[in-house]
């Protein structure tokens, strides 16, 4: 199966302190890694690492089999980013951003489809700041996905998001992943973890401590739940305790 990412031995610091140590990854076609951590464990890091936008002080990557920072115009229209918080023009309208997205990238897709796949096409002719915080992610995830990326890069992709909106988004990527779409996720749900993710990657203050399945986390930890392995491992439980 087709390697999409590789990392090797990534490290990086900022003023003297290590932001990441020792990175490690691969992730095949079709494949979604989940990059799990505390804030600050250094995640965002790693994925602007990977991304090309900051440059690692030693080690690898080579995203599709190119190196993201010298052959960064060439990944551009294979390569789809899901950001958090993004600025736009104030009263711009749902489809306009949409159109404008598309026009950049030479096969994109449908993206009046994608609305409908995500359930906001009736959002279309909205202002994007009319939006609710659950509307608002969706259309995200979509301009992500807009450029008919090889791999997309999801950001706590369903933050916001109603039970009901959020099995649903899982079940559109799932027939996404099916396709061939490879995904890296960042995610503080779990559930989201246990059901969508191949692979895992768990970091504490910069180092990799788990690296492999869900399943493995649980049998190398001392519980029987993922949710509870997974603070054991980030250490997520100790921070928590210590502020009750």
């Amino acid at each position: 199966m087709e390697e999409i990412l590789k990392v090797k031995q990534l490290s990086k610091s900022y003023h003297g302190n290590r932001a990441v140590t020792n990175l490690n990854l691969s992730v095949k076609k079709g494949m979604v890694l989940g990059l799990l951590g505390a804030n600050g464990a250094g995640k965002s890091t790693s994925i602007e690492c990977i991304l090309g936008t900051k440059k690692p002080d030693s080690g690898f990557v080579t995203v599709l089999g190119k190196n993201p920072i010298s052959d960064r115009k060439q990944l551009f229209q294979n390569v789809g980013v899901q950001f958090q918080e993004a600025n736009y023009q104030r009263e711009i309208k749902v489809d306009e951003l949409c159109d404008e997205t598309s026009a950049i990238y030479k096969n994109p897709k449908d993206w009046h489809n994608l609305l409908k796949q995500f359930g906001i096409i009736e959002k279309e002719s909205c202002a994007v700041k009319d939006l609710s915080g659950g509307e608002r992610q969706r259309l995200f995830i979509i301009l992500a996905l807009i450029p008919n990326p090889q791999i997309v890069f999801l950001d706590e992709l369903t933050t916001g998001l109603d039970a009901k909106a959020r099995k649903e988004v899982w079940k559109t990527l799932d027939n996404l992943k099916k396709n061939g779409l490879t995904i890296i996720l960042t995610s503080h749900f779990m559930d989201e973890v246990e059901v969508l993710c191949d692979i895992i990657c768990i970091l504490k203050k910069g180092e990799t401590v788990f690296y492999g399945t869900v399943n493995e986390a649980i049998a190398k930890s001392p519980y029987d739940k993922f949710e509870d392995a997974y603070l054991w491992f980030s250490d997520e439980e100790g921070r928590q305790d210590e502020n009750i």
